[in-house]
């Protein structure tokens, strides 16, 4: 039984090795997963970064448009996520009903000269 604490250290790295490729698997399928189920007009963003809008999907080819009217065809393994739309405005605008008179507004000079002078005892050259 010399090598008991051997074969111990050997197990702790295939139980490590076997949990981190299992999480591998998991984030595979999911991505797999998810690039099946790519429809037209969702933004997603490619692996080298492109943001876009699916305009198309072919079997494996994605067509994606950056810009109004530039249009790019991508293979399906390079979309790397869906990207959720912006909140709209008008959504966001549950604390934009408050009255005007509950508002409170400060008033920020441009400039120094309606500012008091300086307190004496602040100066760097007294201290």
């Amino acid at each position: 039984m010399d090598n008991a604490p051997f074969l111990v250290i050997i197990l702790i790295a295939f139980g490590a090795m076997w949990l981190m490729s299992s999480r591998t698997r998991k984030q595979q399928r999911a991505a797999a997963d998810f690039r099946s189920h790519l429809a037209t007009g969702q933004d997603v963003m490619t692996g080298s970064g492109m943001f876009g809008t699916v305009i198309a999907v072919d079997d494996d080819v994605i067509t994606i448009e950056s810009t109004p009217g530039n249009e790019t065809r991508w293979l399906r393994a390079a979309i790397a996520k869906v990207i959720e739309p912006p909140v709209d405005a008008a959504e966001d605008d549950e604390t934009d009903d408050l009255d005007d008179e509950t508002s409170t507004s400060v008033d920020v000079p441009d400039d120094l000269s309606s500012l008091p002078p300086a307190r004496g005892d602040e100066d760097p050259e007294k201290k």
